[in-house]
């Protein structure tokens, strides 16, 4: 006589849905996901494009990271740890591929004496090392383009020029005038030697153009000025 198996119970589950709704009840669909977007591939992408409309509206003091976050529909976090900090992001909104804050932060270190030729020769060094065709690249598109001239104006006058200048306790008008006549003359540099390839500017050694730029940049600086009109 052949013994038959004894059924197995039966598993009080089986047949029906896991949520405790009976046996042929709908499933239900999983509620959707609300909130802010999560990181993901494209969530640098979206906080970029975000950034870069935001500069481009408000300035870069009137940006702030919270405000370019809801822009992206991102969490402020998700900002900082794709940036780290409201100035790494607008220099990726402009392309340039380097951290000048802290470039020039050993600069003024060194006392008012000779930071002329100091702030030249870092410039320099920045231009003449590998990062330099590309910074090169996102001069010559805010040159083209008034809204990031504006925005990188807005950008170097108080977060590069103003901390050299912070210690000498300058009335307003010329802390104005000296930024003024220092960011011209860096920048005519940079545009003579680098974008338009000038004689002979564009064969001296650094050496001897920043020992020669960085007595007009150091008159600039701390020099008697002409006092302005009314």
């Amino acid at each position: 006589m052949t013994s038959r198996a004894a059924p197995q119970p039966r598993n009080p589950t089986d047949g029906a849905p896991r949520d405790g709704a009976p046996a042929g009840a709908p499933r239900r669909s999983p509620p959707a996901r609300t909130g802010r977007r999560p990181g993901s591939p494209d969530t640098r992408q979206v906080i970029l494009e975000a950034a870069r409309t935001t500069f481009a509206e408000l300035g870069y003091a009137g940006a702030s990271v919270r405000r370019i976050a809801a822009a992206a529909g991102v969490d402020a976090a998700l900002v900082h740890h794709y940036f780290g900090s409201k100035e790494k992001l607008f220099l990726s909104t402009v392309e340039v591929p380097i951290d000048l804050p802290r470039v020039l932060v050993g600069i003024g270190a060194g006392g008012i004496d000779g930071l002329g030729e100091r702030l030249i020769r870092t410039i320099l060094g920045v231009w003449e090392s590998p990062a330099g065709a590309s910074i090169g690249a996102a001069l010559r598109t805010a040159l083209a383009d008034p809204a990031r001239a504006r925005m990188l104006r807005e950008f170097l006058v108080p977060q590069i020029v103003g901390p050299l200048l912070g210690p000498l306790h300058l009335p307003a008008r010329e802390a104005e005038l000296r930024t003024g006549l220092l960011m011209t003359q860096v920048l005519g540099v940079i545009t003579g030697r680098y974008l338009l390839a000038v004689e002979p500017l564009a064969s001296l050694s650094v050496d001897e153009l920043a020992r020669n730029v960085g007595a007009t940049l150091q008159h600039y600086l701390t020099g008697p000025l002409e006092e302005r009109g009314p």
